[in-house]
């Protein structure tokens, strides 16, 4: 199966600097979509897959570091180039700390910014990973039953199996078989490997009812 084409997002109000965009990164095999404003960026449905977006920092009416602000507001964590002809220190320093990838001032050579689109998508991609396997793991949690989250969540915490049997009056041979359905389910290999996936879930560092 082949790599899904990536997708370039440009929004600069120059027709001149966005032609010459999609040209260049066009042909290095990106898909490019460019806009003159950042509303028209937002009134366009994305597609799925690793993107970027290159933005110009002095547009009319709002700003890219503007812009950049109101995206990460909304949730959207698409990473960011900027492209500016005023660039000065400050405000290259504002955007690297709100998140931006890369800040060029132009006029730019074209290697820089196709390194730098290259980090943004690279960056993209191991997201969206993540957000994969993080919604994966959410699913295995769900398919445990409510006794088998309750001893995940002692079991994590280091408790012996019969120390959770107390904690939930059960026998030890229950707990030692719930706990062997939650490490099935939940495909961990070790304690650790749970322990791992219980973090990322956000559980508890105490379930309820313990002091």
């Amino acid at each position: 199966m082949s790599e899904e084409i990536a997708t370039v997002y440009v929004v600069d109000d120059d027709p001149m600097v966005r032609d010459g965009l999609d040209s260049l990164l066009r042909s290095v095999g990106y898909r490019v979509r460019c806009f003159a404003s950042p509303r028209e960026f937002m009134q366009y449905r994305r597609s799925e897959g690793a993107s970027c977006l290159v933005l110009d920092v002095r547009m009319p009416g709002q700003s890219g570091l503007d812009f950049q602000t109101e995206l990460a507001g909304a949730g959207d964590a698409i990473p960011i180039v900027f492209l500016t002809g005023h660039g000065d220190v400050p405000m290259s320093v504002r955007a690297i700390k709100a998140g931006a990838m890369e800040f060029l001032l132009k006029p730019f050579r074209e290697q820089d910014l196709l390194d730098a689109v290259a980090a943004c998508l690279e960056k993209s991609r191991a997201e969206s990973v993540e957000t994969a396997l993080g919604e994966d793991l959410r699913n295995r949690y769900a398919a445990l039953s409510p006794r088998q989250q309750e001893v995940m969540a002692l079991v994590v915490q280091g408790l012996l199996n019969k120390q959770t049997a107390a904690e939930l009056e059960l026998s030890e041979i229950t707990v030692k078989i719930h706990r062997g359905q939650v490490m099935r389910k939940m495909q961990a290999n070790t304690l650790a490997d749970l322990i791992r996936m219980a973090d990322r879930l956000g559980l508890p560092a105490k379930p309820a009812g313990r002091g």
